[in-house]
């Protein structure tokens, strides 16, 4: 059986010379291969893995971005469910203000939302474009989640200071902020 070159050679494939040509090529890439003391290395094959550690790393990277996301979307589904089953229905005449951000909203509740409001027992928290109602326990809930959501929530202070120099005043029951 003749060698791929003599059939190549028979058939026309490929001329004398070219097939001289590749027999020295050959030889000469054994003969360095033979004399180098160190491997040869092939750099097409580190490339390849250099190329595959970094689709590996932005694949990684990619995968805690969408992970993030993902967990970011179920906490604001908390944050909308809990706001949804504790919310406060708020019917009244008596205007309560508050602040969102550096506007000053303007909310109707009754009089007894109104005490609940200021004694700190209620909160205002912040749903899509709407302010609702909730009990201060869900709030604080809320705000381990987001702070950002919790609009209002009036600090429960039930001790008064010893060095309080107005603790003998009373409050008038008709001071509205």
């Amino acid at each position: 059986m003749s060698s791929l070159q003599d059939q190549l050679l028979k058939a026309g494939l490929i001329n004398e010379k070219a097939a001289k040509q590749a027999k020295k090529d050959k030889s000469k890439q054994a003969k360095v291969q033979r004399k180098s003391s160190g491997p040869v290395v092939d750099e097409t094959k580190q490339r390849a893995k250099q190329a595959m550690k970094d689709k590996t790393e932005r694949d990684r990277e990619l995968n805690a971005e969408r992970e993030a996301e993902r967990q970011q979307k179920a906490i604001q589904a908390q944050i909308k469910q809990l706001i949804l089953t504790n919310r406060i229905r708020r019917d009244g005449d008596i205007a309560y203000n508050f602040t969102d951000g550096t506007t000053i909203k303007k909310i109707y509740v009754s009089q007894a939302i109104h005490n609940q409001l200021s004694w700190g027992q209620i909160a205002i928290v912040k749903l899509d474009d709407s302010y609702e109602l909730i009990p201060s326990k869900a709030a604080e809930k809320i705000a381990t989640r987001d702070s950002s959501v919790l609009i209002a929530l009036a600090a429960k202070n039930d001790e008064i200071a010893d060095d309080d120099p107005y603790a003998d005043y009373q409050i008038p029951d008709d001071l509205m902020w």
